[in-house]
């Protein structure tokens, strides 16, 4: 049913957030969707410490989406 994958590895673009690390200082701030005990999340990390600086809800299926979200209501 499933194809094979074309890449050896899977990954996610993690976008570059201005800002400081709350734990230790670092600039190395990215933002990308985590599933979680919660659902999905948008989380900002640190990428030196990978300190959680900030965990926001995102959508309930995370980057899946129904044909019928984007209907008029």
């Amino acid at each position: 049913m499933f194809r094979r994958p074309d890449r050896q590895f899977v990954s996610v673009e993690r976008i570059p957030v201005d800002g400081a690390c709350t734990e230790c200082g670092a600039s190395a701030l990215r933002e990308y969707p985590v599933v979680s005990e919660h659902g999905w999340e948008l989380v900002t990390k640190c990428q030196e410490c990978l300190c959680s600086c900030e965990r926001k809800p995102w959508d309930r299926l995370g980057p899946f989406t129904f044909i019928t979200d984007g209907l008029p209501s």
